[in-house]
């Protein structure tokens, strides 16, 4: 099983945008796996596609993760085309996951889609997407979108380019084992993170596909070590694992982080994305503290 971990900056981003180059270049110099963004319209943290294109031009090795991209209210020919366009413009280093969206009326009203139909949306979309990048003529009559003969081009460098999948809820499960190319949920303990992933395996195999052994992960919120909990991750945690310490689910430093780390490789999970949700004196400094502690987790497997 190959350990990777990767940085996230969240759906806050950054206070100072200037220190975006930083980050970048502090990640790309310390040997982590990729940088992962998040989008969330009615927030300061950057469009996840533009800032990923500055990275890849800033880089040679780092891979470009989303976390998650929201398709219901996209065009799925015009977003294929932006993804396949950052594969091939960075090597194939692009790592897209997927998701609804955020349950904010704000963000609803921002993609302009009706709360009620981002599910189907997103069925329909993302296998569409997946033929536009086969390179072919594609032609396609939904419920949602229609695609009159269209082949678009370039390719993407990787192929298949595999979209991971967010969400633990029952219905968002159910949709990984049917689209996912690989699961990455957020506000989850291993604990659940077990049974989340037989309930994957289990909607995978009822429409005749597996996960990949190696394509399950977690996102890993690491709050201020020296400040307090925020109370908004303590209501997470007793709504998400009742009973539990919040820390198992937030850790507070490199070492707790860690341990976190090696409690979901234990079960089966080696792909992650470590974000800290708080500002940093100096970013590049942080990093590479960070990175002293977990990386060599990649090292060891």
């Amino acid at each position: 099983m190959k350990v990777r971990v990767g940085f996230g900056l969240g759906t806050a981003g950054l206070g100072d945008m200037a220190a975006f180059g930083d980050v970048v270049d502090a990640l790309e110099e310390g040997g982590w796996d990729s940088l992962w963004l998040s989008e969330r319209i009615t927030g300061p943290a950057p469009d996840p596609l533009v800032a990923l294109a500055v990275a890849a031009g800033r880089t040679r090795r780092l891979k470009l993760g989303t976390s998650v991209l929201v398709l219901p209210g996209r065009n799925p020919v015009v977003l294929a085309k932006e993804l396949a366009s950052l594969d091939r413009l960075s090597g194939g280093r692009l790592l897209p996951a997927a998701g609804l969206g955020a349950r904010d009326a704000g963000e609803h009203a921002a993609f302009a889609v009706d709360p009620s139909e981002r599910g189907g949306r997103f069925d329909e979309a993302l296998p569409l997407m997946r033929r536009l990048w086969t390179g072919e003529t594609v032609t396609h009559e939904g419920r949602f979108y229609a695609v009159p003969g269209l082949r678009i081009g370039p390719r993407p460098v990787q192929d298949p380019l595999e979209v991971w999948l967010g969400g633990i809820a029952p219905a968002e499960l159910r949709r990984v084992g049917r689209l996912g190319d690989g699961w990455l949920p957020s506000f989850i303990t291993p604990e659940a993170a077990v049974d989340g992933r037989a309930a994957v395996e289990a909607a995978a195999a009822e429409a005749g596909r597996t996960i990949d052994p190696e394509h399950w992960g977690a996102l890993v919120i690491c709050p201020d070590p020296d400040g307090p909990l925020p109370d908004r991750l303590t209501a997470v945690a007793a709504l998400r694992a009742p009973g539990t310490d919040a820390a198992h689910m937030f850790p507070r430093g490199p070492e707790a982080t860690r341990r976190l780390l090696e409690d979901f490789v234990a079960v089966g999970f080696s792909k992650f994305v470590v974000v800290a949700a708080y500002e940093p004196a100096d970013w590049a400094t942080e990093i590479a503290r960070w990175g002293d502690v977990l990386l060599p987790l990649q090292k060891s497997r």
